[in-house]
């Protein structure tokens, strides 16, 4: 296939892009900046190994005369996959809602036009398992935060546009993905502390979450792109990996980690008594990885890899 892929400087956008490349597909990105422009190192890394997977494009906001343009003339395409959306302090309960979901859908109806014209029917677009209403758990399954709640009004818009065109829409529902090239969130804060001496806090062991390795994600991905029917419709996938409670996920990560890294990997987990979130939250459609071409333990190799070649 002919890709066109927004939010491919993302952890998981970097990943998508790598492994439909590896595919044999063809995948066009787009970026906002250019390589050297983003804040945080691991984007820049991103953004410097993507030139092996794609064709950048850079200085090109979705929606905007510069994205709709490289859409109508630089087609045709099999495939339009918008993983980009508007992250701007997403933890905080201040997130500006409004202005993300006007982000992620910016000019919309001449975007899927120019797509039309350009011979595209597919639109493959990223959510997540924090929207209301995703996946299963407890509390009536709302959004998560202010975020979660702009990924499912952003889907929403998505697939009203894309039915009265009779265009195929795919949603790829992402849950709790690590690895690699990541953030510095809760895995790398992990192995942060274990290379200094010292043993990480883990605050909310009793939250029960699905938590994935990302190269796994990757597969997950480029198969259900692929699986994407030409005629109009709606298509939804909701990958699984490790569903457990974060206690038990930090174990796991420990051990896996302790065994390659070869330094003792110790944890100090409190007893959570504040539940601010909902207890739990998941994914429902598990995966074959033998089928998908998935070897847990080189994935596994592999990130203790990754975590060895960074600076101290």
């Amino acid at each position: 296939m002919r890709v066109l892929f927004t939010g491919a400087s993302s952890f998981t956008g970097f990943w998508f892009v790598r492994e439909l490349a590896c595919a044999g597909h063809e995948v066009v990105a787009t970026f906002r900046r250019g390589p050297d422009e983003y804040a945080d190192e691991p984007r820049r890394t991103r953004c410097a190994r993507l030139v092996e997977y794609c064709r950048p494009v850079h200085g090109c906001t979705f929606g905007d005369d510069l994205f709709v343009n490289l859409v109508r003339d630089a087609g045709p395409w099999d495939l339009f996959c918008h993983h980009a959306a508007d992250v701007t302090n997403y933890k905080s309960p201040d997130f500006d809602v409004h202005a993300a979901v006007a982000n992620n859908t910016r000019n919309l109806d001449a975007v899927l036009d120019a797509l039309r014209s350009a011979g595209c029917r597919r639109v493959l677009l990223t959510g997540s398992v924090f929207e209301p209403h995703e996946g299963a758990g407890s509390q009536d399954l709302p959004a998560f935060s202010p975020y979660g709640l702009s990924k499912g009004l952003t889907a929403e818009i998505f697939r009203y546009h894309t039915a009265i065109r009779d265009m195929r829409l795919g949603k790829f529902v992402i849950p709790n993905p690590f690895g690699p090239y990541e953030e510095p969130r809760f895995t790398m804060y992990l192995v942060r502390h274990w290379r200094e001496g010292k043993t990480p806090v883990v605050n909310t062991p009793a939250y029960v979450r699905d938590n994935i390795p990302v190269s796994l994600l990757a597969k997950a991905y480029v198969r259900f792109a692929q699986s994407l029917g030409d005629g109009p419709g709606f298509q939804k996938t909701n990958p699984s990996g490790y569903v457990e409670s974060q206690g038990a996920f930090a174990q796991r990560f420990a051990a896996e980690m302790a065994s390659r890294l070869g330094i003792p990997c110790p944890l100090d987990l409190r007893r959570q008594t504040e539940f601010t979130e909902p207890r739990v939250r998941l994914n429902t459609d598990l995966l074959d990885a033998a089928e998908l071409g998935w070897d847990e333990s080189l994935a596994w190799d592999e990130l203790a890899d990754y975590y060895r070649g960074l600076p101290k």
